[in-house]
């Protein structure tokens, strides 16, 4: 029965795992296939593989909001968030928007306050918000306006993203390596965050894209996208050491490509230069962002192995006590594995894909996991993209149903927590 459902995947799977569709169609006469009915259809088949993954990603998108209605309306919410979508509930829109997608929606409705001593919302960069305040005015500025731009920009980030991240893999992997990649980018427990109001699918996208853009050494578009992304997100800046390291490599030998890679990867710091001046007009303080993030018990500096040996510790001494007791210790536990998981991987993607791809790991999680706390942990993984590829590379059809299948039951899992407004954010 095993062996009959492996051959039956891998011959639904052919054709897309081919470098060319047209070259996993049957061979006919030439007779048949010079019909006009016939050449239509290989006209309408033959798409490019981009273009079918941007397909597939917006596909799983619908998949996903679909499962999390379902658990909308049969599952009680855990606790109540205080906004939503529309003036009231809403079971179906509502899950698109927790915890930070209120924040967001306030930027991009009213823009940035300054408050003194408090909490405020200069803690989150501006490209997303403001991306969705040109494009919530543009559909009819009402509230929910607003959520469905976040809505569109994420989605279609993501649907961008993924061919972007399948020509990437591509430059080390064969072709059935770099798809696995993308499914495994689109599975990852916490790539949920994909498809709802945050700012992860936005930043994903211009890390692949400044990351495959250097690696090709197209330096402007390399410059344009790492300078999005350090304003897209308080940790973005964090990337820029891995991205001149990837840079570096890819010049080679070359005096003007190593220059030209420096000021690209440079360039970057426009992104977060040009928001703390920002901050500084309204503040007096250019650094007020880092102020206002402290002020939510972030405070980045410490051990960044401390928290996930005290959570270690607790599992090995008294798992039952310490999941079943403390209130958020399921959910640090989830957040606390995939960065563990991450940086235990670091070593296998240096040896598979070099320094620069170890350095996205380690740079992206230096951050948060100094900041003394697990919330966030899991949707910081989601955008390392050698994660996937390293999963992408492994062989063995059996391992990548069952590393699948386990992505799966993770993702789904956090989809119902999320959009049922626990706190796994």
């Amino acid at each position: 029965m095993g062996i009959d459902l492996s051959r039956r995947l891998r011959k639904i799977w052919r054709p897309v795992m081919m470098r060319n569709p047209a070259e996993a169609l049957p061979v006919r006469s030439a007779a048949v296939a010079s019909t006009p009915v016939a050449r239509t259809r290989a006209r309408s088949i033959a798409f490019p593989i981009e273009a079918k993954i941007i397909g597939l990603a917006l596909s799983f998108r619908l998949v996903t909001a679909m499962v999390g209605f379902i658990a909308n309306v049969t599952i009680p919410d855990y606790q109540d968030q205080g906004f939503h979508v529309m003036e009231g509930p809403n079971a179906f829109w509502d899950r698109f928007a927790r915890f930070d997608s209120g924040w967001y929606h306030g930027i991009a409705d009213k823009g940035y306050r300054f408050v003194e001593g408090s909490r405020n919302n200069l803690a989150f960069f501006p490209a997303y918000p403001k991306l969705m305040g040109l494009l919530g005015r543009a559909l009819g500025g009402m509230q929910p306006d607003f959520y469905f731009a976040g809505i569109l920009i994420s989605w279609l980030s993501f649907a961008l993203a993924m061919p972007l991240l399948y020509r990437l893999a591509r430059m080390d992997l064969s072709v059935e390596g770099a798809i696995r990649t993308t499914i495994y980018a689109a599975v990852f427990p916490s790539a949920y965050f994909f498809g709802v109001v945050y700012s992860e699918a936005l930043f994903f996208l211009m890390l692949v894209s400044a990351a495959l853009a250097l690696r090709r050494r197209a330096w402007m578009w390399g410059a344009a996208a790492a300078a999005v992304m350090t304003a897209t997100r308080v940790n973005g800046v964090m990337f820029l050491p891995a991205l001149a390291l990837i840079a570096w490599d890819a010049a080679g030998d070359s005096t003007r490509d190593r220059r030209a890679a420096i000021l690209a990867t440079a360039f970057g710091l426009v992104g977060i230069g040009g928001y703390s001046l920002y901050v500084y007009s309204l503040s007096g303080n250019p650094f007020e962002w880092y102020d206002s993030i402290t002020r939510w018990g972030y405070h980045p500096g410490g051990n960044p192995i401390a928290g996930l040996l005290r959570i270690g510790e607790a599992l090995l001494t008294r798992p039952m006590q310490f999941i079943g007791t403390e209130r958020m210790a399921p959910y640090d536990t989830l957040n606390a594995a995939a960065a563990a998981g991450a940086l235990l991987a670091v070593p296998f993607i240096w040896q598979r894909f070099g320094r620069g791809y170890a350095a996205i790991v380690v740079f992206g999680l230096a951050l948060p996991l100094s900041s003394g706390q697990y919330e966030g942990l899991g949707r910081y993984c989601s955008v390392l993209f050698p994660l996937p590829m390293l999963l992408g590379s492994l062989n063995g059809e059996a391992r990548h149903l069952s590393l699948i299948a386990g992505c799966v039951m993770f993702y789904t899992l956090g989809v119902v927590l999320f959009g049922n407004v626990h706190p796994l954010f």
